[in-house]
């Protein structure tokens, strides 16, 4: 498992901690949940906008391959 240090203002600490009191878990597991997150939402994104280029431009990408 890897560490990082993260800085965060005052009341970026207060916000996270409130959150994750609220959810019943440690700051740091919130965080790495939110991470997660936002790492399968932005992987998702990507992979939606490759499918469109790769619709949007089937033919030509048929025709390199050819």
């Amino acid at each position: 498992m890897k560490e990082l240090t993260v800085v965060f203002t005052d009341t970026e600490w207060e916000s996270l901690s409130d959150l994750a009191d609220a959810h019943g878990v440690p700051v740091a597991e919130f965080v790495r949940t939110a991470v997660r997150a936002y790492e399968a939402a932005e992987a998702a994104r990507v992979r939606a906008v490759g499918e469109t280029y790769a619709a949007d431009h089937a033919d030509l990408l048929r025709r390199l391959g050819e």
